[in-house]
């Protein structure tokens, strides 16, 4: 591949003018700040105006509530504190962290990711990478850290092109990002952004964190066939042969009789937890099913996921760190829940404006009222059911390009786009869905994308002269057949009125 032609060529200009927009927006937490300032202003500007709706459904007319007066002042004091306690996503995304802090810390995640591609056959090398890129999502920032670095020492002692290998994992762990067989941090964090979104419409909406499982469940194995044929029929091809594998192998080395026992302990934990799971929910009287109606829909099984990740990843990371010896005492235990608490600082802080803003939307019902106005523009242009789908999908990805974080911009898109598809009657559950196909497809070509420096460093070990450019020309036709199939996908599943998850049409 010629880095001089992606470097002077239209593209890179293009792709330096999206770097200069990029750096030229403050930081997501100052955004939200001053989103939440903005919203405080619009809301007197928009009672002075006299703006009302009529609430869909109801004879209920809606007006705007200014926060620009003593009563607003009063209300933002008392609230700033239970604003940011009380935002759904925090609670969820913290427990389920502590869990999976174990699983990262014991080396579980590490030595079973390792396995899992050292082991492949070399005919399906690059189908076990995207795989196994996909599924570490569940698992914070290993996938990048390790996962990526990894398959570049794979392919070039296969005597395939490092690089080609990267692009692999990248596809699977960034371009794939919210697709998974287990649920991740992503799902509850962007559930209850939407659910409070929701709640704009419908006091008391509840959005269930599982409600796009069956999609994405899907859409892991679109993504690990098209990242597959990508890979094998686009990229590699382009790179050329390799001839010299350089780097270092260690990480290539066979697992040791310690990993094999921690892997054997954590086997019989998961076998004795999966079993408990089954005996709560498939018999008709089950523990874990409602104990009223007995249904699994509103069950505390569905209700308390996020818990039961936690248990899963503690349970997981503490047998496997006993029979590897990489824990010994329960000290250890609670530091690698304090390491996975360690890396949320910044997101704390972008939470705390985050909410602010939402609830000051919420507040001054601008949410509703953004809501029907754009129904109504929505329904004039004669957009619809999979088209006004797809072009929300487009949109998302478009703004990818400028705001990298998933719940930095849900934050942001949902308190609008949410009741506004509501009120043409599309599901919540559906529009998230719709909005993480766009964010993740365009994540492997964003420069605003939090490892896209880290990647375009493991790319100049091989390749001195990679760039921005020589990443975004090695993965754009990732992200261009993720974006066209995994919308064909999306479609296919609206048309024929598919659950995109338990309880979500």
């Amino acid at each position: 591949m010629s880095t001089s032609t992606s470097a002077n060529g239209g593209g890179a200009r293009i792709l330096r003018w999206i770097e200069r927009v990029g750096n030229a927006l403050p930081h997501p937490a100052t955004l939200f700040l001053a989103l939440a300032l903005l919203v405080v202003v619009a809301s007197d500007i928009a009672v002075r105006l006299g703006i009302e709706v009529v609430k869909p459904g109801t004879d209920q007319v809606v007006r705007p509530v200014s926060l620009l007066t003593v009563d607003g002042l009063h209300r933002i004091l008392t609230g700033l504190v239970t604003n940011f306690t009380g935002f759904a996503p925090l609670g969820t995304v913290l427990v389920a962290l502590l869990g999976i802090g174990v699983a990262e810390a014991s080396g579980f995640i590490g030595t079973l990711m390792r396995l899992f591609v050292t082991k492949a056959p070399r005919p399906l090398l690059t189908l076990v990478v995207v795989f196994t890129g996909v599924l570490s999502n569940m698992a914070s920032e290993i996938g990048y850290v390790l996962l990526i670095p990894l398959a570049a020492l794979i392919f070039a002692a296969a005597g395939r092109h490092p690089i080609a290998g990267m692009a692999a994992a990248f596809a699977g762990v960034s371009g794939g990002y919210s697709a998974n067989l287990i649920p991740g941090t992503i799902d509850p964090l962007l559930a209850g952004l939407t659910q409070e979104a929701a709640r704009i419409l419908e006091a008391g909406y509840t959005v269930n964190v599982l409600c796009n499982y069956y999609f994405m469940a899907v859409s892991t194995f679109l993504v690990t066939a098209v990242g597959w044929l990508v890979t094998d029929k686009i990229v590699e091809p382009r790179l050329g042969p390799w001839k010299d594998a350089g780097g270092d192998d260690s990480a290539l080395r066979p697992l040791e009789q310690s990993e094999w026992r921690g892997l054997v302990f954590a086997l019989v934990a998961g076998s004795v937890f999966a079993g408990l799971i089954l005996w709560g929910t498939v018999p008709a009287d089950g523990f874990l099913r409602d104990p009223q109606t007995f249904s699994l829909l509103h069950s505390p099984f569905l209700s308390g996921i996020v818990s039961l990740i936690f248990a899963a990843g503690a349970l997981l990371g503490i047998a496997y760190g006993v029979g590897a010896g990489t824990i010994k005492n329960d000290a250890q235990v609670i530091k690698g829940m304090s390491k996975s608490m360690e890396t949320l600082a910044s997101y704390l802080v972008l939470v705390f404006f985050a909410a602010q803003f939402v609830a000051f939307f919420n507040w001054t019902n601008l949410g509703l009222v953004v809501a029907v106005e754009g129904a109504s523009a929505l329904k004039a242009s004669g957009l619809s059911g999979i088209p006004l789908m797809i072009g929300f999908i487009l949109l998302t990805a478009f703004l990818n390009l400028f705001m990298g974080s998933a719940s930095a911009k849900w934050a942001i898109m949902a308190p609008i786009f949410v009741p506004m598809f509501q009120i043409l009657g599309y599901t919540p559950e559906l529009t998230q869905a719709a909005y993480r196909v766009g964010d993740s497809c365009t994540n492997i070509v964003s420069p605003m994308m939090s490892y896209f420096a880290l990647i375009i460093a493991f790319f100049q070990r091989y390749q001195k002269e990679a760039g921005i450019g020589t990443l975004v020309a090695t993965m754009l036709p990732y992200s261009v057949s993720f974006l066209l199939l995994w919308s064909v996908l999306l479609g296919a599943w609206m048309a024929l009125g598919l659950p995109l998850g338990p309880g979500a049409g």
